[in-house]
C-alpha cells in the first residue's frame, strides 16, 4: 500500500508546514537525500512547551513526538509533491527538553518513529539519536529533525 493510501487508511491528516522562526528553510533536497529541519510540537498554532521529568510525562512527550512527525511528513509532501516519493526514512535526530536526569528520551522519540514505519511501513524504520538537553529554542519541549531519501 502507498505511503499516501496509509495516511488516509490511518485517518491521519497532515498539518499546515510551519514556516521558520528564523533564517532558515523548512527543507532542502540534495540530490537523493531530504533534509527536514527540525520541528517543535504544536496544536491550533501554539508551541508545546515544558520539560520531560518535571510537568510532562512520557505518553504526553510521545504524543508531542507524534505530532513533530505529522509535521515532518507534512514538510516531505511539500518538498515533495506527495509522500509516495519517500524510498525510506535514512536518520532522525530527537532532542528532549528534559531535568538532568531524566532517562526516557527515547521513549518520548518513539513518537515519530512509531508514526513513520505506521506510515511507510518498513521503509519507515531508521536509524535515530535520542538526547536529552536541559533547554531547547523557545522552550519547546521535543525537537525532530530528519534525514530522508527519494526515490529516483
Amino acid at each position: 500500500m502507498s505511503a499516501e493510501a496509509r495516511l488516509k487508511e490511518l485517518g491521519l491528516v497532515l498539518p499546515k508546514l510551519p514556516k521558520p522562526v528564523a533564517n532558515y528553510v523548512p527543507y532542502r533536497l540534495a540530490g537523493n537525500l531530504l533534509f527536514l529541519s527540525g520541528q517543535g510540537p504544536s496544536e491550533n498554532g501554539v508551541a508545546l512547551t515544558g520539560k520531560l521529568g518535571a510537568e510532562i510525562g512520557i505518553e504526553e512527550g510521545y504524543r508531542r513526538a507524534r505530532l513533530i512527525g505529522l509535521g515532518l511528513l507534512a514538510a516531505m509532501h511539500d518538498a515533495l509533491g506527495s509522500l509516495d516519493r519517500v524510498d525510506f526514512i535514512v536518520k532522525l535526530l530527537g532532542m528532549v527538553n528534559a531535568l538532568p536526569n531524566f532517562n526516557d528520551s527515547p521513549k518520548v522519540i518513539n513518537g515519530c518513529s512509531d508514526l513513520f514505519v505506521e506510515v511507510f511501513g518498513e521503509a519507515g524504520r531508521h536509524a535515530r539519536s535520542a538526547v536529552g538537553n536541559v533547554m531547547l529554542p523557545n522552550q519547546i519541549s521535543v525537537e525532530i529533525e530528519a534525514i530522508v531519501a527519494v526515490k529516483s
